[in-house]
C-alpha cells in the first residue's frame, strides 16, 4: 500500500470508531466527496488538512501520518537512541539485542525511515560482533530499498568492508565500483572518499597494485579539493597503505602520520583507536628496531580498544599485534598470552587474522623447541586459511606458513603450502 492508502485507511478506521459519517467528518470545512477520495487513497491531504482531520477525529497527527501515537513514536526514538549509544560505547551484544527488539516492534513497520535506521544499526552491530555473513545479508536487503543518497553510500561502505573482511574481494570491488564508476557518479564528498578508501583496500588485497596506486592519487586530489578533515584522513590513510604495499615504507609512514594528526584533532575515540593501532603496526613493520616503543603503545591500545566501540575483530587484531611486538622484544610468554587472547576473540574459521595468530604461536613454540605444539598451531593455520578465496593477503600467509613448516621439518607440508601460496598469487 502507498503512503496515501495507509493515511486514508487510518482516517477511515478512526472515523468509524468515532461513529461519524464522511459528511459529518467533512462539515463544514471540507466536502464529503473530498473525504471519500482521501480515504480511498486517491487524494493526498495537505499537512493543514491532516491537522484538521486529526482535531476532528480527536486523535494524534502522528497516528494519521505514521500509524503510531506520539507516545509510541517517542518510545521508539528513545529505544533507537539507547541502541546507538550501546554501539558507540562498544557494548556490541547489547546493541544487537536492542536493534533486534526494535525490529520486532510492529509499530515500526510503517515508519520507513526509522525502520531503515534500525536495520542499518543492526547491520553495524552484527558486523562489529564478527558475524560478517549476517551483516552482509542485512546490508544487501537494505540496498534493495529506496534509500536517501547518504544512506545508500553508507550501506555501500559497510558492505564493501564486510565483503573485504570476509576475503570476498571480487564482491567488495563490485560494490565500490558500482557506486563510484560511470558518468552518473555524484560529486566527491566525505562519504564517497570513505567509500573510495574501502574500494582501494579491496584493490590492494586483490593484488591490483597499479590500479590502487592510480586510484590513491585520485582520492588524494579529491580530498585536497574538499579540504575536510574526514576526507583528508581517509585519503591519506589509504595512500599510506598503497605506498606500503608497493614498497615505499617511509612514504607510507609520512601519509599515515598526516592522517593521524588530523584524526587526533577531529576524530572520534573509536576511529582514533583503530588508526593508532594500524599506525603502530606500520611502524613496527617498517622500523623493527623501534619494537619496544611500539610494544608500549600497543599495551595501551588494548585498554583503549576495550573502552571504545571497536569491533571484536579490531580487539583481536590489537592482541595479535601486541603479541608480535612482545615476541620481537623477547617476551615470549606474553606473546603467547596475547596471541591466544586474540585468536579466542575471533568467532569462526575463515579469517586471515586467526591464521596470523596461530602462525605466530607456531613460530614461538618452534623457537623454544616445543615442536609438538608448534606443529599443532601450524596445522590450525591451514584450517583458518582453507575456506578463504585466493587473495594477496592469503598468499602472504600461506608463504609464511610454508617457511614455518620447513623450519619444523615438515617438507611435504611446506611444499603444499608453497603451492597454495603460488595459487593465491595467481601463479
Amino acid at each position: 500500500m502507498t503512503t496515501s492508502d495507509l493515511v486514508g485507511l487510518r482516517i477511515k478506521t478512526v472515523r468509524r470508531q468515532r461513529g461519524l459519517s464522511q459528511a459529518q467528518l467533512a462539515h463544514p470545512e471540507l466536502s464529503d466527496s473530498y473525504v471519500s477520495l482521501i480515504e480511498s487513497g486517491k487524494r493526498t491531504p495537505t499537512p493543514a488538512v491532516l491537522e484538521l482531520l486529526a482535531q476532528k477525529l480527536d486523535c494524534s497527527l502522528s497516528y494519521l501520518i505514521n500509524g503510531v501515537t506520539a507516545e509510541q513514536m517517542e518510545d521508539i526514538e528513545l529505544a533507537l537512541g539507547y541502541a546507538r549509544l550501546a554501539l558507540e560505547n562498544g557494548e556490541v551484544s547489547e546493541a544487537r539485542t536492542r536493534y533486534e527488539e526494535l525490529l520486532a516492534n510492529n509499530n515500526l513497520t510503517g515508519l520507513t525511515s526509522l525502520r531503515q535506521d534500525t536495520e542499518f544499526g543492526l547491520a553495524l552491530a552484527t558486523q562489529a560482533s564478527g558475524d560478517l555473513d549476517g551483516a552482509i545479508a542485512i546490508l544487501l536487503r537494505l540496498r534493495e530499498e529506496e534509500l536517501s543518497t547518504e544512506r545508500r553510500v553508507e550501506v555501500a561502505i559497510n558492505l564493501c568492508r564486510a565483503y573485504r573482511e570476509s576475503e570476498r574481494l571480487t564482491e567488495a570491488v563490485e560494490v565500490g565500483e558500482r557506486m563510484l564508476s560511470g558518468t552518473a557518479r555524484p560529486a566527491w564528498n566525505d562519504l564517497l572518499v570513505e567509500l573510495g578508501g574501502s574500494l582501494l583496500a579491496a584493490y590492494m588485497e586483490r593484488g591490483d597494485l597499479l590500479r590502487a596506486r592510480q586510484f590513491a592519487a585520485e582520492l588524494l586530489n579529491a580530498a585536497d579539493a574538499l579540504g575536510t578533515p574526514r576526507s583528508i584522513v581517509a585519503a591519506n590513510w589509504m595512500a599510506s597503505n598503497t605506498a606500503y604495499a608497493t614498497g615505499h615504507s617511509e612514504e607510507a609512514l609520512s601519509f599515515a602520520e598526516r592522517a593521524m594528526a588530523v584524526q587526533l584533532e577531529h576524530g572520534q575515540p573509536r576511529s582514533i583507536a583503530i588508526m593508532r593501532l594500524a599506525l603502530t603496526q606500520k611502524r613496527l613493520e617498517a622500523r623493527p628496531h623501534e619494537a619496544v616503543a611500539a610494544r608500549d603503545v600497543l599495551r595501551g591500545a588494548v585498554v583503549e580498544h576495550e573502552q571504545t566501540s571497536t569491533s571484536t575483530i579490531e580487539r583481536a587484531r590489537v592482541q595479535v599485534e601486541l603479541a608480535r611486538a612482545e615476541a620481537i622484544t623477547g617476551e615470549l610468554d606474553k606473546a603467547v598470552q596475547h596471541a591466544t587472547a586474540g585468536k579466542n576473540l575471533l568467532p569462526h574459521a575463515g579469517l586471515a587474522l586467526g591464521a596470523e595468530a596461530d602462525l605466530l604461536l607456531s613460530r614461538i613454540y618452534g623457537a623454544v623447541g616445543r615442536t609438538a605444539e608448534a606443529d599443532q598451531h601450524v596445522a590450525a593455520v591451514r584450517d583458518w586459511l582453507a575456506p578463504l578465496p585466493d587473495s594477496r593477503r592469503s598468499a602472504a600467509t600461506w608463504y609464511a606458513t610454508a617457511e614455518t613448516m620447513e623450519q619444523l621439518g615438515d617438507a611435504d607440508g611446506a611444499v603444499g603450502a608453497y603451492q597454495r601460496a603460488l595459487a593465491c598469487a595467481g601463479l
